[in-house]
């Protein structure tokens, strides 16, 4: 359920260019921090570094949400209001041959900022993704969280994923591994500007 901070603040979706990275860089380590205050160690601690996060923004498939209000101050330097990358990157040491990799656009770097947390972002980006696979003819929505976090994972479930298998590597802190059936569903919390007839008026 989206909240009512969401009719105050006009947000828009974006594909992220190199000057983002700082705050993109800055909106993950504060995520990542707070996982980790939580005892969850889903992403690195301190966030990931600028090489993990460079080569999303030059495949273009990176995408941030913006407060649209903030560029009213033009001094401010705020991280977005969030982040996800959606592609076509089945990790080889979780998705198998049999599991069809193809057949999926799979989410990552999912992470909204923490004044949001509640708005329901969160399951607009994933309706989004979701919108975005069913276009293009892929039947499913694949996303990996970490194995020792069943809060994130009864969210994932909640939000219509469901738990095909853990993958347990001692290396990984993922590993579990969801995934949804992709739908066309109209997404009203944020303008898109990954359209390309917004992007051009």
């Amino acid at each position: 359920m989206l909240s009512n901070t969401l009719l105050l603040h006009p947000l828009a979706l974006r594909q992220a260019e190199p000057a983002d990275l700082k705050g993109v860089l800055r909106l993950l380590a504060d995520t990542a921090e707070w996982l980790h205050a939580r005892g969850v160690r889903q992403w690195p601690r301190g966030g990931f570094s600028a090489a993990r996060i460079e080569p999303l923004i030059e495949e273009r498939v990176l995408y941030l949400l913006d407060d649209e209000l903030r560029y009213l101050d033009p001094d401010e330097d705020a991280p977005p209001v969030a982040t996800i990358a959606v592609d076509e990157h089945a990790d080889p040491e979780f998705w198998t041959q049999a599991d069809d990799p193809g057949a999926a656009l799979y989410v990552h770097k999912l992470a909204v900022a923490r004044q949001w947390s509640g708005s329901g972002l969160g399951d607009a980006l994933l309706d989004w993704a979701g919108t975005w696979a069913y276009a293009t003819g892929r039947p499913w929505l694949r996303l990996d969280c970490a194995k020792a976090n069943p809060g994130l994972q009864h969210y994932y479930r909640s939000r219509g994923f469901r738990h095909v298998r853990t993958v347990d590597l001692p290396h990984r802190s993922s590993g579990a591994l969801f995934q949804r059936r992709a739908e066309d569903v109209g997404v009203m919390a944020f303008r898109d500007l990954t359209v390309p007839e917004l992007i051009a008026v």
